[in-house]
């Protein structure tokens, strides 16, 4: 498929409105591949708490950008900017229709908007002082230094809160002031996938989470990288360390992680609805609207 300039398909929508289960079937019907974009799926035995394609699924579908580092080594919206660009132009190099799939809205735009997010290293010592104040220190700090971003990084967001912090004291400007946009010369489609049932959809897979075994993927990224590992602190993995350290039984760490996923997932539809605007796809036959709006915009 040789198109100039390039098309690029962008599937979004909030966590668990089954993004994965549609971009394969559109996958499949388009003969080409599909390029996560997931700030947590990028992490190798990450699994059951990120909703990770299965392994059936990644024979029947190459999927990029997945298991791509290890948990220990956090990687940052810029190295992932970079990352990814390479491998879509890979795709675009070879004729290939790239088709980008996540729930990830900094990291997708960062792509497909060309935000450009300062490059600064990991601060190790500064990291360190933080993490002792606490996350409701931490987002009190942001809030003060930098009030754009506390709009849009979420309280619960320990990692993205830290990183922002260390930005502002290295470089004594908010992060929110230091994004330049430069969009790739792409034709973008952008669908959404939003559900009715949501609420409900959440909680099934958050059970399935559960069920399937996260507290044991838990205790194995504990017993690698130990409990401090950043990326156990984010939703999921944190409720299923205190299931570990018998603070939560199973079923209260169910419910708090739906009702946590729920509230993420109400900042991420908001996010998309301001940022993105996407056309939102026709819940009653996904994959048939999908199917025509994706034909009419190839031409």
């Amino acid at each position: 498929m040789s198109l100039y300039p390039p098309h690029v398909i962008v599937l979004i929508g909030p966590t668990a409105s089954g993004k994965t289960e549609l971009a394969m079937e559109i996958a499949e019907y388009l003969k080409t591949n599909i390029h996560n974009i997931d700030s947590r799926q990028i992490y190798k035995f990450m699994d059951i708490g990120t909703a990770k394609p299965s392994e059936s699924q990644q024979k029947q579908i190459k999927h990029f950008l997945i298991d791509i580092e290890e948990p220990i080594n956090p990687m940052n919206v810029k190295q992932f900017q970079e990352i990814a660009q390479k491998s879509i132009k890979k795709e675009i190099k070879k004729n290939n229709l790239p088709f980008l799939v996540g729930g990830s809205g900094l990291y997708m735009n960062s792509i497909i908007k060309g935000f450009f997010v300062p490059d600064i290293p990991p601060q190790n010592n500064l990291r360190k002082q933080l993490e002792e104040l606490g996350q409701k220190e931490c987002w009190e700090l942001l809030k003060s230094c930098d009030p754009i971003s506390s709009k849009t990084i979420s309280f619960a967001d320990h990692i993205r809160t830290i990183r922002a912090l260390e930005v502002f004291y290295v470089t004594g400007k908010p992060i929110s002031t230091q994004r330049v946009q430069k969009p790739p010369e792409w034709r973008i489609l952008e669908l959404g996938l939003d559900r009715e049932n949501l609420k409900e959809r959440i909680l099934q897979r958050t059970k399935n989470m559960f069920l399937s075994g996260i507290v044991e993927e838990t205790k194995h990224l504990v017993s690698q990288y130990g409990s401090d590992l950043p990326i156990l602190k984010t939703i999921g993995y944190l409720e299923a360390i205190d299931v570990l350290n018998n603070r939560l039984t199973i079923d209260k760490a169910i419910e708090l992680t739906t009702k946590k996923t729920i509230q993420f997932a109400k900042r991420q539809k908001t996010w998309f609805r301001n940022k993105n605007n996407p056309i939102w796809l026709n819940n009653k036959n996904l994959l048939k609207d999908a199917i025509i709006k994706i034909e009419s915009f190839l031409g």
